[in-house]
């Protein structure tokens, strides 16, 4: 499953940059909803369009190995190991 790290990346930039990000800056800037980007921080495998992903990598200025990552299922886990 991909996972989004969409508040640890907030986080990050907040210390980076040495202020306060909110969802609402980030929805402004990037035309994504708000409501989605709390969708991306409640639920980080939330399932995200390339193109909300090339805005908050441009908002950020981050490779897309900064905001996701790939973790593997439970089913595939537990498959392997078999």
């Amino acid at each position: 499953m991909i996972i989004i790290n969409l508040q640890a990346m907030i986080f990050a930039k907040q210390v980076e940059w040495k202020r306060h990000i909110t969802l609402k800056e980030i929805a402004e800037s990037t035309g994504i909803s708000r409501m989605t980007l709390h969708r991306m921080v409640k639920k980080p495998s939330y399932n995200a369009c390339t193109e909300h992903l090339d805005k908050l990598c441009a908002f950020f200025n981050c490779e897309i190995g900064a905001l996701i990552r790939w973790q593997p299922d439970a089913a595939v886990r537990h498959s392997v190991a078999a």
